[in-house]
């Protein structure tokens, strides 16, 4: 299946993130199922990111607050070249920066190592000057993929955050932009407090919701997304079964990203990829396509 550019073997995706940091992790998942594979969102300069605790697990997922660690572009480039040696799953680089000068000068870095695709992190809620910090202003998000576009010559997927008013218009800002795809959603922002101690458990203090709980999040602003752009929507937030991915793309999703769901189950694609299929073969359709934005077509 061929999506905004990239041709995958199934519309299951590694969310950044999960299992990213080393081209050994990516080709890993990539053996395990995974249609493409996104790399840990990879900055400008060297970041070591927040103290420790930097994850939590909750009754309904986690909240984490890494801060984006990262070796830099300069440290990762060997890494992509492991990956795509070992898989022939598609690799999107996942990247970050304070403004369009540094998206732009990570994309131009990682080039050179032959990502098959750009992923912009303009969303992370936990990274002072970057993430959302950037992502929850239209015009910023425009110029940033903008720049990008112009400068490489794959395809160019933005990451959206939930933590706006309204998401479609950031998507849109996307879209007439250049972006080939959007990604639906990033993290909600979030707290967790140790209540015989009274301190927030996290390093940061704050981070990011990720899992089951999301999942509601994720399908409502996907069901916009699809409503309002003209640009694939890739859906991401707390899916954990094939019940899960397959709402997702009756909302609109033309794929799916899987991120937390990993930490359990790391051969998690391969039983969604069968539930899909089984999906499909039970009510008469032939490819999953043919149900994405289906939901659209009910009202």
């Amino acid at each position: 299946m061929n999506i905004a550019g990239i041709e995958l073997k199934n519309p299951t995706i590694l969310a950044s993130g999960i299992m990213g940091t080393t081209g050994a992790a990516l080709a890993r998942m990539g053996r395990n199922g995974a249609g493409a594979l996104v790399t840990k969102s990879i900055g400008p300069v060297p970041k070591k990111g927040h103290n420790n605790p930097s994850m939590v697990e909750l009754e309904c997922g986690y909240i984490n607050a890494m801060g984006l660690p990262n070796p830099s572009y300069s440290g990762f480039c060997e890494e992509i070249g492991i990956a795509k040696s070992k898989t022939d799953a598609p690799l999107i680089a996942s990247i970050f920066g304070g403004d369009s000068a540094e998206f732009t000068e990570v994309a131009r870095g990682l080039l050179s190592s032959k990502p098959d695709c750009f992923e912009l992190n303009v969303s992370c809620p936990h990274a002072e000057g970057y993430g959302a910090s950037v992502g929850t202003d239209p015009d910023l998000v425009h110029e940033i993929t903008a720049s990008v576009v112009d400068a490489v010559d794959v395809p160019v997927w933005v990451k959206l955050t939930p933590n706006v008013t309204d998401i479609t218009s950031i998507g849109r800002a996307a879209e007439t932009a250049g972006a080939s795809a959007v990604v639906a959603i990033n993290t909600v922002r979030g707290m967790a407090i140790d209540i015989h101690s009274g301190y927030p458990i996290l390093g940061n203090r704050f981070g990011g919701l990720s899992g089951p709980a999301v999942k509601p999040v994720a399908v409502k602003c996907v069901y916009d997304l699809y409503k309002a752009l003209d640009v694939p929507v890739i859906g991401v937030g707390g899916i954990t079964c094939p019940q899960d991915a397959i709402e997702m793309i009756l909302a609109g999703a033309s794929a799916v990203e899987i991120g937390s769901a990993v930490h359990d189950d790391t051969q998690i694609f391969e039983t969604i990829n069968k539930g899909i299929d089984a999906y499909l073969q039970k009510y008469g359709y032939s490819k999953t396509e043919d149900i994405a934005g289906l939901s659209h077509e009910m009202i």
